[in-house]
This record gives C-alpha cells, structure tokens and sequence, in this order.
C-alpha cells in the first residue's frame, strides 16, 4: 500500500514506545517532510520556468560543487544559535498542511531537475524516512531515563525502518525512503570501509524523490536536544568523512538549492547550528 497521512500517524504511534520517542521522532519527520516540499516545489517551479530563461542562464548549468561553495559563501549561512528554547516542539502540526502548496521562498539556487519531482510521495517518504530510529534507542522513555540514542546502533535505523514498513505492507518504493536516506548516500564500499553492521549493499537514493528526502534530512538533527543544521555546517560534518563526501554533499547544494531553516527553527523553537 501506499499509505495515507492518516495511516501514518498510526505507523507512527504502534511502533514509538513512548510518547516522549513519538515527540522527538514524528516532529523530526514533520519538518523533514515539510522541507522536502519546499526543495521539491523549487526544483518543480525551475522545470517550469526553464522554456522562459536564457539558454545560457545558470541555473540550467550542470551542478558543481564549486558552484554551492559561491551560493553558501554569498548567503553568509554560517549561523550561530537562535534565541529559541533548545526544546523541541510538540508534533500537533496538522498532517493535512503538509499537503498544501508549500512557499516558493527558502531555498536559494538550484538547477532544473531532470524532470518533474512528485511532491506528494516526498512528503509521503519525509513523513515515514526516520521510522526505523524507535528501534536504536538504548533509552526510549519507558525506563525513567532521558530518550538516547544506541550508539554504534544507530545507523541500521534506516534498515530496520525499511523492514518494519514492509512488514506493516508498505510498497516497496515508499518503504525505499526509510533504507536510503543515511548521510549523503551509504555504498557498499563506505559498509566495508567503516566496518558498519549493516549487511554489504548499496543504501542510495533510487530516484528524486528519495534523493529529495535524504537532502532535507540533513537540515534537521533528533540529537538531544533536537536543531537545524545550516548547509554551510553540514558542509562541514560531510567534509569528516572524506573529500568524497564533501563534494557530493555540494554537489546536491548545487543542484537543489540551499534552505534558510531559520523560520522553520523559530516556529519549532530549536536552536540552529
């Protein structure tokens, strides 16, 4: 199936062990849907308009990382916390908002994509991507202990949120967005490399859409307590795992545009790093 907002809340709620985990986990996946609606509506509005620009104009330019290195450098997005409470806020966002037209502000640059990105099922991958992380928690709230996360655990969420949805009949493409979200993109080659325990295999986006969602992923973090992440301080986590990882993470800049998620973390109440 491919579920309905309705039919993921309830996804949500049979597999959170606690209402604190629920909070943390379902806000988290509310703002990375939202974000991916705006990545998706900006790169949609550029297919659009791409007839109308100059055949020279850069935005129809092939993706660079030097390219995002400019927007990041000019947008001055090396931003210090807010004034906001470091909590994060309860997840009563209405589901149905998320299916209204998001703002064509917030994101900065971008390239015409290859072809129109299906905004509903980001929205739809956003919702379900981090449902496996109820599953890597060492505290989940039920012990009296603050919610943390399992350590080395952690990065089968994706895995073990791709096995739950299908386990919970959830199609295949959409139980996807939950598998290959982590990082920039896990290959085979970084699970051998790093000795992950994850089964050798490619945990890569598939399609736009997927792409889309793991892109918006970055710009928020369930860490303890939860914030926004710049692009220009992803840049600099993404550079700890190799000049390869680098360049990929600027090279999606390049091609999907940068977000200024600080609305966002004034109206969640969450500082930004």
């Amino acid at each position: 199936m491919v579920p309905t907002l309705e039919q993921i809340e309830e996804l949500h709620h049979k597999i959170a062990p606690s209402e604190e985990a629920y909070n943390l986990i379902h806000t988290h996946c509310v703002i990375v849907a939202r974000i991916a609606r705006m990545l998706a509506h900006r790169q949609n509005m550029l297919f659009a308009r791409r007839c109308t620009l100059p055949k020279d104009a850069a935005e129809l330019g092939a993706p660079s990382a030097a390219g995002a290195e400019a927007v990041l450098a000019g947008l001055g997005t090396v931003a210090g916390p807010s004034d906001s409470p470091a909590t994060a806020a309860p997840a009563t966002a209405a589901p149905a908002n998320l299916l209204a037209v998001p703002p064509s502000d917030g994101v900065t640059g971008g390239h015409v994509p290859s072809r129109l990105i299906d905004e509903h099922l980001v929205t739809i991958g956003g919702l379900l991507h981090d449902i496996g992380t109820y599953r890597v928690l060492k505290h989940d709230g039920t012990d009296g202990e603050p919610l943390k996360f399992a350590g080395k655990k952690y990065i089968k969420h994706g895995l073990l949120g791709y096995e739950y949805l299908l386990e919970n009949g959830v199609d295949e493409e959409i139980a996807q967005f939950a598998r290959n979200h982590t990082g920039v993109g896990l290959t085979r080659e970084d699970v051998i490399r790093q000795e992950l325990p994850l089964p050798p295999a490619d945990y890569v986006p598939v399609n736009l859409e997927q792409e889309t969602v793991m892109v918006a992923d970055k710009y928020n973090s369930k860490s303890l307590p939860p914030k926004f992440v710049t692009a220009a301080s992803y840049t600099r986590r993404a550079a700890r795992f190799g000049e390869e990882n680098k360049r990929r993470w600027l090279e999606l800049l390049d091609q999907y545009g940068v977000v200024d998620v600080e609305p966002l973390a004034a109206e969640y109440h969450m500082v930004v790093i």
